[in-house]
């Protein structure tokens, strides 16, 4: 029996609408800047260029990390976590018997998973409510044989 748990970045646009807002902008800024250096205001167009350049890394890096993810995958023998942070990504595989659970002390620390030396932490993408429920449903998943190794960090 496998359950799986999908951990993901919360983004409010898509990267369609984003190019769309993006466009939009770039015409607008671009417009303005066009206008008051046709006026003689020649300055505008370079504080409009810095700040349309301001704006395009703001962007890369949000559409770089849209994507980002947390992919959990508990099978009869195994503990499979996936994580992907921009262009990269990591696949740990822990033994489900062996995996200890490190509860974080404090709100704002991921869960961590220890098992033969291997750490993995956990929980990046959730509020401090949703980390505590996913605690306790991967605490009951992975069954009381390994509730009794849960320490704090």
């Amino acid at each position: 029996m496998n359950r799986e748990w999908l951990l993901r970045r919360n983004c409010s646009i898509s990267p369609r609408q984003l190019a769309k807002a993006y466009a939009i902008l770039c015409t607008a800024s671009l417009a303005v800047a066009i206008y008051f250096t046709y006026r003689g205001a020649w300055f505008i167009l370079g504080f409009s260029l810095m700040e349309l350049t301001a704006v395009t890394c703001a962007f890369i890096h949000y559409a770089r990390h849209a994507t980002d993810r947390e992919h959990i995958v508990l099978t009869d023998d195994w503990l499979l976590v996936e994580l992907v942070r921009g262009e990269k990504s990591q696949q740990f595989r822990l033994k489900r018997n062996r995996t200890i659970i490190i509860q974080p002390a404090s709100h704002n620390r991921l869960i961590g998973l220890e098992s033969s030396g291997i750490r993995v932490d956990v929980g990046r993408f959730l509020t401090e409510g949703k980390r505590r429920q996913f605690l306790q449903e991967l605490r009951r998943e992975l069954g009381e044989e390994t509730s009794r190794f849960t320490r704090y960090q």
